[in-house]
């Protein structure tokens, strides 16, 4: 009986194990974000704003990869929302006054990341996960392009 219960619980501790695995699978790296925002600059710069907007608002597309996609907004107080590859209701809104489950006006900082001297960085709130739909903390990384940002960021 002791070997049962012994076989049981090393069943039950794989198959946690390996949905642990495969949950982290599925959420991007810090990395992984900053690598697509370097690629989403490097596609805006050799095919203009237009194209770009349309590849980062592709569902399907290139610039959505596990549970990262790319957004762009204009660099200015109350900017508008460019692209957004992860809920294209947001296209053409200002988003200034958004906030996050916390209450905090993250976009007025994604845009003062932006528009600071370095035109990039981290910004960190709360924000519904497109995968697990549940609001979860999220790290984004911005960078400024002209008077536009791109951003794409972690769930953590």
């Amino acid at each position: 009986m002791r070997q049962f219960f012994k076989s049981i619980f090393f069943a039950i501790s794989i198959s946690l194990f390996a949905q642990g695995a495969a949950f982290a699978a599925d959420h991007a790296t810090a990395q992984e974000a900053t690598d697509m925002i370097k690629k989403v600059i490097a596609y805006y710069k050799a095919n203009g704003p237009e194209k770009t907007y349309a590849a980062v608002n592709d569902p399907k597309g290139q610039f959505i990869y596990k549970d990262l996609y790319v957004f762009a907004g204009t660099v200015k107080p109350g900017g508008v929302t460019l692209a957004h590859g992860g809920n294209p209701k947001l296209l053409g809104k200002p988003l200034g006054e958004m906030r996050d489950g916390d209450g905090k006006f993250f976009v007025k900082e994604i845009n003062a990341v932006a528009g600071n001297k370095e035109g990039k960085g981290w910004v960190d709130y709360k924000w519904v996960n497109p995968v697990t739909k549940a609001l979860e903390p999220k790290s984004t990384y911005v960078e400024r392009v002209d008077d536009i940002y791109f951003a794409c960021g972690i769930y953590k």
